[in-house]
Parts: C-alpha cells; sequence; structure tokens
C-alpha cells in the first residue's frame, strides 16, 4: 500500500470512528427520552432539533461568512437530508401509534442491515459475504434484545404500523447511503436540515398533538437529547456516512440497543437478563465480523 493510500485509509478509519460516535449518542436516547416523559413525540423531536440547529448556527455564525456559505447547497441534498432526519422520526412515531411497539421497534430497526445490503450500489464499494453475515448477526442480537428472549406475533389489524415501520427503515438506510453522493457538502449544513426537521415536528404538533408545557426536569432532558442523540449525533453520521466504511458503520450501528439496554440496567430502569448477555455477544461478534475487511487492513 502507498503512502497516498495509507493516508486515504487512515482518514476513512477516521470517519468511521466519527460514525461510531453518533451510535454511542443515540444509546442514550431511551435513557435521556424516559426523564421527558410525558412530552408528545412530534413536540419533543421539535425541540430538540431546534436546539441542535441553535447550536449549529453559532458554530457557523463564528466562522463568520464562510459558515453561513455552508447553506447554499443543491436542492437534493436539502431534501435527502430533511427526508432522512424529519422522515425517519415521522414513520416510526407512526409505527409505533399503530402496531405493537415490540414488533413496530423491531421492523423499523431493520435500517442498518439495509445499510449494509444498500452499500452495494455505491461507487467503489463491495459486499462480501462477512458484511451480510456479521450484519444478520447483529440483527439476530437486537431481536433477541427487543423480544427478551419472547416469540413475536404480527397481527393484520396492525398492517398500517408495520408497513410504517418499513418506511421508517427504508428511510433511514436510504438517507445514509445515498449521502456519500453528497460527499462534497459539508458536516456544518446538517444544522440546516435539523432547522427544517424542526419546523416540520412542530406542524406535525399541530396537527396530531396538544401542546405540553416541560417542567425544569423536562426541559433538561430536551436540552442533553437535543446536544447529543438528536442533535450531534446526526453531524458526526452524516460525516461518517460521507467518508467511512459504510459497511461498518452499518453493523456497529447494532450497538445502539445493547448499549441503552446497559445503561438503562445501570440506571436501574431495566433487569440483567441471559437474554441481553447473549445479544451482547450476538452483537459484538456481528460488528467486528462486518467489519473484518477494515481489521485487516490495519
Amino acid at each position: 500500500m502507498t503512502t497516498l493510500e495509507q493516508t486515504g485509509e487512515a482518514k476513512r478509519l477516521a470517519a468511521t470512528l466519527a460514525g461510531g460516535i453518533a451510535v454511542l449518542l443515540w444509546s442514550l436516547l431511551a435513557l435521556f427520552t424516559t426523564w421527558a416523559s410525558g412530552i408528545p413525540p412530534f413536540q419533543l423531536v421539535s425541540l430538540c432539533f431546534s436546539v441542535a440547529a441553535l447550536i449549529g448556527f453559532g458554530v457557523m455564525a463564528r466562522k463568520g461568512r464562510a459558515g453561513w456559505r455552508s447553506l447554499r447547497q443543491p436542492a437534493g441534498a436539502w431534501a435527502l437530508g430533511t427526508f432522512g432526519l424529519f422522515g425517519y422520526h415521522f414513520f416510526y412515531f407512526m409505527a409505533l401509534g399503530n402496531a405493537p411497539a415490540v414488533e413496530a421497534g423491531l421492523i423499523a430497526y431493520l435500517w442498518p442491515l439495509l445499510i449494509v445490503v444498500f452499500s452495494a450500489l455505491l461507487p467503489g464499494e463491495r459486499l462480501r459475504w462477512f458484511h451480510l453475515a456479521g450484519a444478520l448477526l447483529a440483527l439476530a442480537g437486537a431481536a433477541l434484545l427487543v423480544t427478551k428472549g419472547q416469540g413475536l406475533t404480527f397481527d393484520a389489524r396492525y398492517s398500517l404500523g408495520y408497513l410504517a415501520a418499513i418506511a421508517c427503515a427504508l428511510t433511514w438506510s436510504t438517507y445514509s447511503v445515498a449521502n456519500r453522493r453528497f460527499g462534497s457538502v459539508p458536516t456544518e449544513t446538517v444544522a440546516g436540515f435539523c432547522a427544517a426537521a424542526a419546523l416540520l415536528g412542530f406542524i406535525s404538533h399541530g396537527l396530531f398533538e396538544t401542546w405540553v408545557t416541560p417542567t425544569i426536569g423536562q426541559w433538561g432532558a430536551i436540552l442533553l437529547l437535543g446536544l447529543g442523540p438528536v442533535g450531534a449525533a446526526f453531524f458526526v453520521w452524516d460525516y461518517g456516512t460521507k467518508h467511512g466504511h459504510i459497511q461498518a458503520l452499518g453493523a456497529f450501528a447494532y450497538a445502539a440497543p445493547l448499549l441503552s439496554t446497559l445503561l438503562l440496567i445501570a440506571f436501574g430502569q431495566a433487569t440483567a437478563t441471559w437474554s441481553v448477555a447473549l445479544a451482547c455477544v450476538l452483537i459484538v461478534g456481528g460488528a467486528v465480523l462486518a467489519s473484518l475487511d477494515l481489521l485487516r487492513r490495519r
């Protein structure tokens, strides 16, 4: 491997690690959301995206005109970014509102596997057997976590919710893979996508929900969400999907529900069981298997 190739691979690894930070931040989502319990979903997501947008705009303002110029992007980039951030949450909440949470959540969380599969469509990417095997292994671990070792039952009465969950998985996986097409769009632009998602969230809140005035504690949870899982996570994920190893990121994304469960256990809001331990083995093993080519290069 030449020096130029080594430099390029080092940058790609750094971008992959940056994308991995998003997974770590998403693992905080469940915990912080429990602290914001009582706030309607669309109200919550619109407030969180508002926090993320304001912080992003603050960073742009410090850079002056050069910072604000990052918002001058093609309509396709704006459509993809807004569709990805808001569309995922819209379909997710629709799924949970029209189907049992366990089944809807598991279907929605097919997006990491779909990222691995769809990555084969990207120029310069090659889908290998261990990418797919690793993602499937991690999916089995996530299924074990969600179902707690129990079986799944799909009822035709909840078809709308199941379809919404499928749309949710397709939305985020499509956004994550298609994002590579806009590699020249600076990550700062995500602040604009967050602002657009916040606006659509407020509109959805007005159509489907009633405003609930947050308490001081809930405002604190909203701030934490906007800083991390519904804020910084989207910025580092943007950078990772544009410049990193997309298959490794897809498999590693299954670590989010595992880490989330472990955090809930640590804070006394969940119980440690054999299914959690086995899920840990499956998810970690799947992530390592899907990252085999990356580990070989290192």
